[in-house]
Order: structure tokens, then C-alpha cells, then sequence
């Protein structure tokens, strides 16, 4: 950022801020501002911070104007890292910004400032709005695009082997006047295992001791566990314990150690093989999560799902997407899922349409056919290994919804979404995350042709 120049007029001798808007922010933000130009003295002499835009679990985020070599002022995005952020992490989250972004939809970096353990990552200030706010004004032709740009963003990175794992709307600027979008904060990603980025190598993943056996959850009036695969010295063995596909948990089962995996992202839109504490995680659990907004924009409901933990998470999947599947999806990744209770699968238009007040809410039944659950291994790893086709190869013909002509009418677009539209929602939504849509495939998709 070598346009930058020095700009001492907002600040004091004892190097605090003198805020010109204190009548717009709060004292306690106005405090954080003053420690936080204490703490990093370089980021007070370049930058008039404005404001506080922005909190997570490990940083803040800050709106500053700088005086630029010609005289003109421009707007940055200050984000402030924790000072308990591993440096390894740090630098890491540097990296994918430098080598990933600035393009294809990828929020870049200017410029950083340190001192000490404290870190100051400064962004382009990109205007936007909250999906929670707009969502009810959406049309349709918006939520086309915005979902195409977020697919070429996901695209992006993950042919830089980069995994988001926080894929969200709050992750996704979008401003709607300038139709322009930016996938941000890559404080939790963690790298494939060809990442091309060279520190998402030493990053360790966030991992969390499995939920205990004896918590059971309820999914439509029926309770349900979610158990690892027996294993001894790296061969799978028959489940032999006496509780097993039970209610309760043997000696044997609560004898087993805790398993541990990947567990970052935000509640609502970790995918199913994160809930079930699978160890294998990949660039599909980011596409699990596209799919989640997808739903919510489809339906007009964010955040759709709401849950108190993992478990409670999944029985709200299964009621969406039924429990057989549910089931047979963990099992082609190694895991048992129990359900007392058959869920079944729903349509998903008919689900969207109903939530959006579309149609009456006696027309949101299952889906008529259901396959049976498999239990044969060597067809679950048959399964399991051969990729979905391409969107555009597959068999199944789109055709208009012949209940169509009673939705009600709206102006925005949303009594004629086509078939295309769920279609691309139920790859994206795909329980097992070897045949889920990627990034690159799901941008071929029909439903995007002419963009």
C-alpha cells in the first residue's frame, strides 16, 4: 500500500485518537479505537479509524480513512486479530489473502501492521448489506447471481487448495446497488492435502473430543446417536456390542476413546460428515454450506437451521433431507447414524414455496419415492468412489412444476423459479460429501447458462 502517506491530524501527542464522530459511536467503542492506536502507534498516524463494523471469536474489525498521495481519501477495513492468535495461524490466514485474493470474488490485502503480538490486517472497505436485513426483498434474478458469484469465489480458492470452513452470508459481502460480492475472513481455513498454500501446511485443525454416547437428541418425536465404525488396528470389524442400534450405551461403547476432528465453522451450516465427527473433511463441506444459504435465500427463512449442538444440527438435516439418507450417507464415510423414527425426504421446492408463503402449507409433503437403505459394503464404496455426473449429462428431466399455476403471484419473481433452481440445491445439499457438487461443476450447472 505505498500510496499511503502519513495523516497526523487526528491524532494527539499522547498518540490516542481524536474522534470526530464521537456522537456517533458508543464510549466502549470509542475506548477499543483509543487502546487499539495504543497498542499498534504505526495504525493511528496513517488512519482516521470511524468506526467498529465488525466482531468475531477472534477479531475485531474497524472502518478507517486514509489520505492517499493525491490528495484523495479512501476507506480501509482494519481487522484486528486477537493477541492470542497463533502466529502460524496468522500469517496462514496472510497468505491465502495475498496469494487468493483480489480476485474471482476473494477479498485481497493492502497492507499489515504489527507490534508485538498485536495485528492489524488492512482490507478494501467494501459497502454492503446484511442478508438478514434484505432477504425479504430479494427477487429471485438477485439470489441467481449472488449464488453464481459466491460458486466462482468457492471455485477460486479451492483450486488453491484452500478450505474456507466458514462459508456464511456474514462471510459473503454483498452489495446490492453495485452488484459486486467478496468472501472474506479466512481466519479458519485449512488446507487439502495439495494446498498450494504453503503455511496451510503447518496449521492445525481445529479438533474436539467427539459428543458423548449417552446424549441423545430428537428428530420428530424419535431420539437418535451418531456412533464411530468399530475398528481394530486399521481393519473395520462387525459391530458386536449389545447396544448397538439400541437406546441406550454398553460398557464397551463408553470404554471407547473420544474421537477427535475438525469441527470449525458456525452453527447452521457445518455439513453433516463435520457433525458426525468425521476425520476425512475436504472443499465439500464448503459447498454443504453455499447450499445452506441457498436454501435460506430460496425460502426467505435465515438462518434456516438453529441448533444448540451437533446432534440437534442433524436431526434438523434429516428432517429436511430424511433419515435413510442420512443414514446411508454416514455409513459411505464411516459412520452410524440411529434414528428411532423413519424421516422421510421433502421435496425441496414444495419445502421453499410453502416457507415463502408460495402455496398452501398442506401442499409441503414428502417426496413420493424413497430408496431403500443399503447395507451391502462393497455397493456403499461403489457408491461412495463413482462421482456424480455432470449437471448437464444427468438423466432426470426438468420439467415445470404442474401446480405451478396456483403459487401466488409475485413481482420479484418467485412464482416462476425453475426446476433448474432446486435441482442445483439438492447437489448442493448432497448428504455425502464424495458425490456433492463442486464449485467448478456446480458453475456449469443449467441454471447459470447465460452468465
Amino acid at each position: 500500500m505505498d500510496s499511503l502517506v502519513i495523516c497526523t491530524d487526528n491524532v494527539a501527542t499522547d498518540g490516542s485518537v481524536k474522534s470526530t464522530n464521537k456522537k456517533n459511536i458508543s464510549r466502549d467503542v470509542e475506548s477499543e479505537i483509543e487502546n487499539l492506536c495504543k497498542a499498534v502507534p504505526q495504525l493511528a498516524k496513517t488512519f482516521r479509524i470511524i468506526e467498529k463494523i465488525g466482531e468475531g471469536t477472534f477479531s475485531s474489525v474497524y472502518l478507517g480513512e486514509a489520505r492517499m498521495r493525491d490528495g484523495s481519501r479512501e476507506m480501509f477495513a482494519l481487522k484486528h486479530l486477537i493477541p492470542t492468535s497463533h502466529p502460524t495461524r496468522i500469517a496462514a490466514e496472510l497468505q491465502c489473502l495475498t496469494v487468493a485474493g483480489g480476485r474471482e470474488n476473494v477479498m485481497g490485502v493492502e497492507y499489515c501492521f504489527r507490534n508485538e503480538d498485536h495485528v492489524v490486517i488492512v482490507m478494501p472497505y467494501m459497502e454492503h448489506q446484511a442478508i438478514v436485513d434484505i432477504i425479504g426483498s430479494l427477487s429471485f434474478e438477485e439470489v441467481r447471481l449472488y449464488m453464481y458469484h459466491l460458486l466462482k469465489a468457492l471455485r477460486h480458492i479451492h483450486q488453491f487448495g484452500i478450505i474456507h470452513r466458514d462459508i456464511k452470508p456474514n462471510n459473503f459481502l454483498y452489495n446490492r446497488k453495485a452488484k459486486t460480492f467478496a468472501l472474506v475472513d479466512f481466519g479458519l481455513a485449512q488446507g487439502t492435502s495439495n494446498t498450494q498454500i504453503e503455511l496451510l501446511k503447518l496449521v492445525k485443525p481445529v479438533k474436539t473430543g467427539e459428543l458423548s454416547s449417552r446424549r441423545f437428541l430428537s428428530g420428530r418425536g424419535g431420539p437418535a446417536t451418531v456412533r464411530p465404525l468399530k475398528t481394530h488396528r486399521g481393519v473395520r470389524q462387525p459391530l458386536i456390542c449389545n447396544c448397538f442400534q439400541t437406546e441406550r450405551v454398553c460398557n464397551i461403547c463408553l470404554s471407547r476413546k473420544q474421537q477427535v476432528a475438525p469441527r470449525a465453522g458456525t452453527p447452521g451450516f457445518r455439513a453433516p460428515e463435520i457433525l458426525t465427527k468425521c476425520p476425512d473433511q475436504g472443499t465439500a463441506i464448503d459447498m454443504w454450506s453455499a447450499g445452506v444459504i441457498f436454501l435460506s435465500l430460496l425460502s426467505g427463512r435465515y438462518p434456516f437451521f438453529k441448533a444448540s449442538d451437533d446432534l440437534v444440527a442433524l436431526a434438523q438435516i434429516m428432517t429436511i433431507r430424511g433419515s435413510r439418507e442420512t443414514v446411508r450417507a454416514a455409513k459411505a464415510f464411516g459412520k452410524v447414524v440411529l434414528c428411532s423414527q423413519e424421516l422421510p425426504q421433502l421435496d425441496l421446492r414444495v419445502l421453499c414455496e410453502t416457507l415463502r408463503g408460495q402455496r398452501p402449507s398442506k401442499d409441503a409433503k414428502p417426496i413420493s419415492k424413497t430408496k431403500p437403505e443399503t447395507t451391502d459394503e462393497g455397493a456403499q464404496k461403489q457408491a461412495c468412489e463413482t462421482p456424480r455426473p455432470h449437471p448437464k449429462s444427468r438423466d432426470k428431466t426438468l420439467k415445470p412444476s404442474s401446480q405451478r399455476d396456483c403459487l401466488v403471484h409475485d413481482e420479484r419473481g418467485w412464482d416462476t423459479v425453475p426446476d433448474e433452481a432446486y435441482d442445483l440445491l439438492d447437489l448442493l445439499l448432497d448428504l455425502n460429501p464424495n458425490s456433492r457438487i463442486t464449485a467448478a461443476q456446480a458453475l456449469e450447472h443449467p441454471l447459470f447458462k447465460d452468465l
